[in-house]
């Protein structure tokens, strides 16, 4: 049941604003090149794989998030010599050989796009609408753009701006939108082809054309983190194989008696496709075991995120349990390891839904990723259980998942300014939260999604520290694309800052909910506080959220983690902040690069706590004129 409610505080991280970079930061990322700093070859622009930066503790912490986004075998290392990037939203394209080269990432530009934008550039990327090409795709009306911005519509040459061999891209992240500098109403640029008028602009994520061009720019043949895929759309099903000593196989099928009825990836769409792998339950015998055995893998890291699309209508006693089967000399044919157990659904219950699971793996050895099905009783003639879109990774998992069924229904009947609420959920570290969306926007945001976080407190709530210290919350709506390298989900991220004052108030913003927030009575009767809400209005347009594969078979789904300081995090990144002398902080990473937004959503997690939190306590300790204390580790 959605949850209605409507007596709330709330604040725009943005001011309610959805800035693009040219409102940011009017056009310098491309200003002409100064005589003593000619351009230069596209070539040339290239940094080393291993790009050293700075990042000045005055700079927002967030800015370093992208580094561990990008699909790349491009690492970031902190290091000064000889050239290096400043991170400090603008950028200059490419390595300009000039030492300190800055990136700039202030005010207004922590945005994980806008921050993914600049890095490209600084990685030797110029806007798209710079190719040497432009002009066949897309037709700049010269006369509707600002006085003195024209430059910024300029295009280049192929010994400037290389191509790389990939088409033009109307949804890279690099291609400026339609109003871009814009004088008046009309459109700075048009798009040939119309369908494509709103589609530039994105600023959500990489397109595939931008991981295409920076992988071939560094001659990456694949990124460091990701593992495997596999919709089953091909007979070879990924590598995959059927167990040893198992009683029955897994059959891959477009249709199941009993269910499901299509397949994940295509939601049956689409003709000579759309299968998935099925233990049919109602042939086996009870006791019976189906073995279905991943590829070998070979990790890097210590840990993964296993992510699937599961759908059960076996019996309401039968299992799936995952396991990983670890090889090493003691064990040359691998060992068995359980790792998570699934009975019903996610909730426990049967039910007529592929739903989404995440499994943390923390394999150190090479493996496989085991499924093994199992009729435990005597149960229904047909049905069974399937899998499908099945991802691994070197990444951390979402901590939490919110359904919202019949989304397009709910966007398209929802009145403007009424919002809905997310269940409860709880942070490893003990702090409860709630997302609160609005499907039709806030007053004055019609036609966009707005997305707020709120902390939520009961009544006999211990063990928090408040106000609550430098916590970051990601609301992500997923790209439900069956391949994980291929998605361009859209998420912001809000980090509670335990000095910040309620606006017109002298209470602290994310002070214990009992305190600042009001009384609400939930769906089942019970009573809790909800805080406060912190987020944007302008989340995401309807026209991009009816786009991709954000709403499948009708529902969308949202992953949300809210994360501190955590040691199993740091084996993620190597952080180190250092105070040097009483000016400045020195926030040092070395960090490899990865594929996953769920990597972006917890690094932001990690390098803002750790570092911004060394800075509270500095102020504090120099200052102490707010009593608040924290209970903080050691950096």
């Amino acid at each position: 049941m959605l949850n209605y409610y409507f007596d709330f505080t709330v604040y725009d991280v943005d001011g309610g604003r959805d800035l693009d970079i040219f409102d940011i930061n009017e056009g310098i990322l491309e200003k002409k090149q100064k005589k003593k700093n000619p351009r230069r070859k596209w070539e040339e622009y290239r940094w080393p794989k291993t790009i050293p930066y700075y990042i000045s503790s005055t700079r927002r912490a967030t800015a370093v998030a992208p580094l561990l986004k990008s699909s790349t075998c491009c690492q970031f290392r902190d290091n000064l010599i000889p050239h290096f990037l400043s991170i400090s939203c603008f950028s200059s394209v490419g390595n300009r050989h000039v030492g300190k080269q800055r990136l700039s990432i202030g005010t207004n530009c922590d945005h994980i796009a806008t921050i993914e934008h600049e890095f490209l550039h600084a990685l030797g990327f110029w806007h798209e609408q710079s190719r040497a090409d432009r002009d066949d795709y897309v037709e700049i009306m010269w006369d509707r753009i600002t006085e003195g911005k024209g430059h910024n519509f300029n295009t280049y040459d192929d010994t400037t701006s290389s191509s790389l061999g990939v088409p033009y891209d109307y949804s890279s992240m690099m291609h400026y939108s339609k109003t871009a500098f814009k004088n008046g109403m009309e459109p700075t640029i048009v798009t040939k082809i119309p369908a494509f008028s709103d589609i530039i602009g994105q600023r959500m994520e990489f397109s595939d054309s931008d991981l295409l061009k920076l992988n071939r720019l560094y001659n990456c043949t694949q990124g460091s983190t990701f593992l495997d895929s596999c919709d089953f759309e091909r007979e070879n099903i990924c590598g995959m194989i059927q167990g040893q000593g198992d009683q029955a196989d897994w059959d891959r099928v477009t249709t199941a008696t009993g269910g499901p009825d299509t397949d994940y990836s295509n939601m049956g769409k689409c003709t000579g496709s759309g299968y998935f792998m099925h233990f049919s339950t109602g042939r086996a015998n009870t006791g019976d075991k189906a073995l279905l055995e991943s590829r070998l893998l070979y990790p890097k890291r210590g840990y993964q995120c296993l992510q699937f699309f599961y759908y059960n209508s076996a019996g309401p006693s039968d299992t799936l349990k995952v396991y990983v089967r670890e090889y090493d000399k003691a064990n040359p044919n691998g060992s068995l390891r359980l790792i998570k157990t699934i009975e019903g659904d996610i909730f426990g219950n049967l039910t007529s839904l592929w739903q989404l699971h995440h499994v943390s793996l923390d394999a150190k050895m090479k493996f496989r990723v085991v499924f093994e099905g199992t009729k435990v009783e005597a149960g229904p003639p047909s049905g069974g259980q399937s899998l499908d879109d099945i991802n691994v990774s070197e990444t951390t998992c979402p901590e939490f998942i919110w359904r919202v069924k019949n989304f397009s229904h709910v966007m398209e009947n929802t009145p403007i300014n009424t919002p809905i609420f997310s269940p409860l959920f709880t942070s490893k570290e003990g702090y409860t939260f709630q997302m609160m969306l609005y499907p039709s926007g806030r007053e004055g945001y019609q036609g966009q999604l707005s997305a707020y976080a709120h902390l939520v407190a009961r009544e006999g709530d211990t063990g928090q520290i408040w106000p609550c210290p430098w916590k970051q919350i990601t609301m992500m709506l997923m790209d439900q694309h069956p391949h994980i390298q291929k998605r361009m989900s859209n998420q912001r991220s809000i980090t509670t800052d335990p000095n910040m004052k309620a606006a017109g108030s002298d209470e602290f913003f994310w002070d214990d909910p009992r305190k600042v927030g009001v009384e609400v009575t939930d769906t089942d009767g019970s009573k809790y506080f909800r805080g406060p809400g912190y987020g944007t209005a302008a989340y995401l347009t309807h026209l991009r959220a009816k786009s991709r594969d954000f709403i499948k078979g009708g529902d969308a789904i949202f992953l949300l983690t809210m994360e501190g300081k955590s040691t199993r995090y740091t084996r993620f990144i190597l952080i180190l902040c250092q105070h040097r002398g009483s000016n400045s902080d020195k926030t040092t990473l070395a960090l490899a690069s990865s594929l996953s937004v769920l990597a972006v959503m917890l690094v932001v997690t990690v390098v803002s706590v750790i570092c911004v939190k060394k800075k509270y306590k500095k102020r504090t300790n120099n200052n102490n004129n707010n009593g608040v204390i924290l209970n903080s580790h050691a950096s």
